[in-house]
């Protein structure tokens, strides 16, 4: 004998309403879209530290290769300022090798060159490169830095004054098809040796 009556039968078999779909549908789009949207953030901030990390060893071997044979040069021989090809050529101690450092800037390269060695790309990537001539190591007050200009008495570029290169260039990539700045500008001061 069953004792269940058709009320106690409907409640056994009862499911669930259009509306309880509907919130339940709702609700879990919504966190689908707060994890995906989290996702894509926590992509684009991994990606942001892999560039920036492999931009900066890159510039810090360019900076090993470029100061090294900026060290061993003798004399700044040429420069050219305007873009969109930069350039800055020096040369060594007994005159047999010429070192040029060349920025394309549709390009976004650095290229060392140097006599009877094929050409090094040093730099890729690179949004600017800018570079300064200075007469001497800078002198240091109480409380300034002055660097003397490598110009001669009437106020020209003059490159055989040269004693001190001051190089600074910035690099970026794209994340996700945005141009991003992953890398901070790199700064170098370097000391012809050399040079007498």
């Amino acid at each position: 004998m069953n004792l269940r009556t058709p009320q106690s039968r409907r409640r056994l078999f009862r499911a669930f309403t259009l509306v309880e779909i509907l919130v339940a549908t709702t609700l879990g789009m919504l966190v689908l879209a707060v994890v995906a949207m989290l996702s894509l953030y926590g992509a684009r901030s991994l990606a942001a530290l892999v560039n920036y990390t492999d931009l900066d060893t890159k510039s810090r071997y360019a900076l090993d290769v470029i100061s090294r044979e900026i060290r061993q040069a003798k004399a700044v021989i040429a420069v050219q300022t305007n873009l969109p090809v930069m350039s800055l050529t020096l040369t060594n101690t007994d005159q047999s090798a010429i070192v040029k450092l060349t920025y394309d800037s549709n390009a976004r390269t650095l290229v060392l060159s140097k006599t009877g060695q094929p050409d090094l790309t040093a730099l890729t990537e690179c949004d600017n490169w800018n570079f300064s001539l200075y007469q001497e190591a800078p002198t240091v007050t109480a409380t300034n830095i002055i660097f003397y200009p490598a110009t001669n008495n009437a106020g020209n570029l003059d490159p055989t004054l040269c004693k001190l290169i001051n190089m600074s260039w910035k690099c970026s990539r794209q994340i996700l098809a945005q141009k991003v700045n992953t890398e901070s500008v790199q700064t170098a001061q370097i000391v012809l040796r050399n040079q007498h």
